[in-house]
């Protein structure tokens, strides 16, 4: 894909492009946090089952990115590829909130997968093709991804909390009426897909490059992650990705067995609920702490490495962990869901930045799809099983999770990455550029 520092910046750029943003994660982030639950208690698939469903939208998102890479770099302008995929994705997403066996949803996860994953490279590389400088546009332009899920998160959690939340009944009756009415969460992102499908047609021009090397552009975008430092970073992404995972499928239950004994409520908790409501809304804290760290990115990046910044990540990965195995009250929940913005701004977002400014010009797309198919591809695929089937199956006991055995493992897996990054990854501090030079 061709970069646009050669000609002078779209108007409103920065604008136009934090738009994008929202929209793109707000879609998303409208259902995951809440699939678990929706899953479990309203569909009462089997553990077994929700791991497969995890693992199908994942194993989409393993093919999707060579197609749509391909196709960004060589065939057509991105944010055209965009628009189509996500009208496609409001339809798959709204048939998935609609169907109630079990293979239908299997089956519709894993198209929306193919269709919906490659999207978010393809938004990244979108951006860096028109943002003047990398290290200081990118971080506040991406923040408003950060927005759009924290603002669709608690506005999910204010209409369970609001609409479906009967009063005078037991608590297993409201629990049951939650976890139907979180079938809203798949109706508010197909709206939501629809507007972004349709705004994509509006961004700045992005076409294919006209001076690729070869046809094929995942075998040449191969060639240069197979050196380093990308080819480290993508090893140890695996293993990030699938701690990740212990985050998207375990915490909402960790996070409601919390709350659930405190037995006499406090203005806190009271308070909580109000802000918050229920479900995904509590973990938007990570969101919000998200937002002061890509804030801070631009300050970050000049008076720290790539490398410290991705060590930093990994500790606050380990931390989380920690804080959830050991101290299991709300207070040091909440602290470990407020450690979510280091987790993805210092490790993932930095990641992103690494892979654009080591990759050419006409593979950069993608590459980020390359990358991407390993923190929402693999990573997803053998993280949603290890997290819900092998180590989940391990840590439960007569129908009880033991979360400190539970969230010991992705623990020390951090602590293991951290080493291997400390020992193998490059030490020479990447210094800001134009995301035109190659």
């Amino acid at each position: 894909m061709t970069q646009a520092t050669a000609a002078a910046p779209a108007p409103y750029v920065r604008s136009r492009l934090s738009v994008m943003m929202f929209l793109q994660y707000a879609t998303w982030g409208a259902w995951l946090p809440i699939l678990y639950a929706y899953l479990s208690g309203h569909l009462k698939f089997t553990g077994e089952q929700i791991g497969y469903c995890f693992s199908a939208g994942a194993i989409g998102a393993i093919f999707g990115p060579f197609i749509a890479g391909q196709l960004a770099d060589r065939t057509f302008a991105t944010q055209k590829l965009l628009g189509v995929s996500h009208l496609v994705g409001a339809g798959l997403v709204y048939a998935m909130g609609v169907t109630k066996d079990f293979n239908a949803f299997l089956a519709l996860s894993a198209v929306y997968g193919f269709v919906y994953a490659p999207t978010m490279a393809l938004t990244n590389s979108l951006a860096f093709a028109h943002l003047p400088n990398r290290d200081q546009d990118f971080g506040p332009v991406r923040v408003w991804g950060t927005v759009g899920w924290i603002v669709v998160g608690i506005t999910v959690g204010q209409v369970l909390f609001r609409y479906h939340t009967p009063a005078g009944v037991g608590a297993d009756e409201v629990t049951a009426a939650q976890n139907a009415g979180r079938a809203v969460a798949f109706q508010v992102s197909a709206a939501i897909g629809v507007v972004m499908g349709l705004y994509c047609f509006t961004l700045p021009d992005t076409p294919p490059s006209r001076n690729a090397k070869q046809n094929t552009a995942w075998l040449e975008a191969l060639g240069e992650v197979f050196r380093m430092p990308l080819v480290v970073l993508f090893l140890v992404a695996v293993p990030v990705s699938i701690i990740h995972q212990f985050y998207f499928v375990q915490a909402d239950g960790f996070i409601g067995s919390v709350q659930a004994k405190v037995t006499e409520k406090t203005w806190f908790d009271n308070a909580i609920s109000q802000v918050f409501g229920v479900g995904g809304g509590l973990m938007t804290i990570g969101q919000m702490t998200e937002i002061l760290v890509l804030f801070a990115m631009p300050f970050l990046t000049k008076v720290l490495s790539r490398k410290q910044l991705l060590l930093v990540g990994l500790l606050a990965y380990a931390a989380r962990m920690a804080l959830w195995a050991f101290m299991p009250t709300l207070p040091f929940v909440i602290a470990g869901i407020a450690l979510h913005g280091l987790c993805f701004g210092c490790f993932i977002f930095v990641a992103f930045m690494i892979v654009d400014e080591n990759t050419t010009s006409d593979v950069r797309a993608t590459a980020q799809n390359l990358f991407n198919l390993v923190i929402v591809g693999i990573g997803t695929i053998v993280g949603s099983i290890f997290a819900a089937n092998i180590v989940g199956g391990w840590a439960s006991k007569g129908g009880s999770m033991d979360y400190q055995k539970l969230f010991s493992v992705p623990m020390w897996m951090a602590l293991g990455c951290f080493g291997i990054m400390l020992l193998a990854y490059p030490s020479k501090k990447s210094s800001p550029g134009s995301v035109g030079t190659d």
